[in-house]
C-alpha cells in the first residue's frame, strides 16, 4: 500500500491532528488537498486529507516494475473489473497507473512510481530516527481495514489480481474453507497484512494505521494522545489476530486511526490462522476478550 487518500470535515483541524499529534511531514498542499509522508518513507507521499466529508476516497497500491501494471490490468479485467489508465501527474508525484473499483465499491490505483524525495534520516550512515520528532512521530503508513458485503469475493480480487494471500481470517467453519467469510488478512510479502476486509457496509473504511516499532512506542503514543486530548477507542493493547500490539484513535473528523507494532512474519507456505465468530473479541482485543460498541459500528 503506497497512500491513503481520505476526507476530512475540517482541513485546519486534521493538519493539526496528522502533522503535530501524529508526526507527519507535510510535503505539498494545492488544491485543497495536503500530502504527508512518514519519517522514514522515501516516497513523496503516504496520505492524502481532501476537506469535504469523511471515509476513504481510494488507496494507491505500489509495483515493482512499470510491466506489473499491464499484467494488473490483465488480471482485473479477467476478474471482471473495470479498468482505467491514469496518467502521470493525475496525482501529483506519482507516475500513470490504473485504476478500479472493487466489488466492494472501494477505489484502488496502481502505480509504479512516485517522486523519491528520501527518508528524514537519510542513506548515508544514517541515524536510527530523525532527532527532533514531533509527537508520536510515526515511521510510516502501515495498513487499512477496509468494510465490503463479501469477504470472500474481496479475498479472491486480492488473491487473483495482486498475488496477495491471507495469513488470518474468521469463517463460520474452521474445518471448512468453503464456510462464511466475516474477515480476512491478507498481505503480499512478510508484513503480517497490508489490507484486511471486514464484513459490512460497501465502500466503507474502519481505519488506516501507522506503524510503530514497539509496545514502549505503543505506549509513549498513548501518552501523547492524551496530551493532545485524541479520543482513543481501545487501548493500548494486544491483538489476538495477527498478534500485533495497537491503539485505536480517532482523527478529528471521525476517521478511526491505528498504530500498531509487532505481528509475526508472513508466508506464503504459512497455515492460515484461522478464527470462529464467537472467538472474534479474543481476536481482536486479546485481554480484554470483548468488543466495545463503536468498534463493531462505528466506521466512516
Amino acid at each position: 500500500m503506497g497512500y491513503a487518500h481520505v476526507r476530512v470535515t475540517d482541513l485546519a483541524e486534521a493538519k493539526d491532528h496528522y502533522a503535530n499529534t501524529m508526526g507527519l511531514y507535510q510535503t505539498l498542499e494545492q488544491d485543497g488537498r495536503v500530502y504527508y509522508k512518514g519519517w522514514d518513507e522515501w516516497d513523496h507521499h503516504s496520505v492524502v486529507l481532501e476537506e469535504g466529508g469523511v471515509g476513504v476516497v481510494k488507496f494507491g497500491f505500489k509495483v515493482e516494475y512499470e510491466a506489473d501494471l499491464d499484467v494488473i490490468e490483465k488480471k482485473a479485467q479477467q476478474f471482471g473489473l473495470t479498468v482505467e489508465r491514469m496518467s502521470a501527474g493525475e496525482n501529483p508525484e506519482v507516475s500513470d497507473g490504473i485504476r478500479f473499483i472493487t466489488p466492494s465499491e472501494h477505489v484502488l490505483e496502481v502505480y509504479h512510481g512516485q517522486t523519491v524525495i528520501g527518508t528524514e534520516v537519510g542513506t548515508h550512515n544514517p541515524d536510527a530516527f530523525p532527532r527532533h520528532l514531533v509527537g508520536v512521530g510515526v515511521p510510516a503508513l502501515d495498513h487499512a481495514l477496509i468494510l465490503a458485503e463479501d469477504v470472500r469475493l474481496m479475498e479472491n480480487m486480492f488473491r487473483e489480481v495482486f498475488d496477495y494471500f491471507p495469513t488470518e481470517r474468521v469463517q463460520t467453519d474452521l474445518n471448512d474453507d468453503d464456510a462464511h467469510f466475516i474477515a480476512s488478512w491478507m498481505t503480499s510479502n512478510n508484513q503480517i497484512h497490508q489490507i484486511a476486509v471486514l464484513e459490512g457496509e460497501q465502500a466503507k473504511l474502519h481505519h488506516f494505521a501507522f506503524k510503530l516499532q514497539d509496545w514502549n512506542e505503543v505506549g509513549r503514543a498513548a501518552d501523547i494522545m492524551t496530551m493532545d486530548d485524541v479520543p482513543i477507542d481501545i487501548g493500548p493493547t494486544r491483538h489476538g489476530i495477527t498478534r500485533g500490539q495497537t491503539i485505536y484513535f480517532f482523527d478529528p473528523s471521525g476517521n478511526r486511526n491505528e498504530v500498531f507494532a509487532g505481528g509475526y512474519p508472513a508466508y506464503r507456505d504459512r497455515p492460515i490462522n484461522k478464527w470462529t465468530p464467537d472467538q472474534i473479541a479474543k481476536g481482536i482485543f486479546y485481554h480484554a476478550r470483548e468488543l466495545n460498541e463503536r468498534f463493531t459500528a462505528v466506521y466512516t
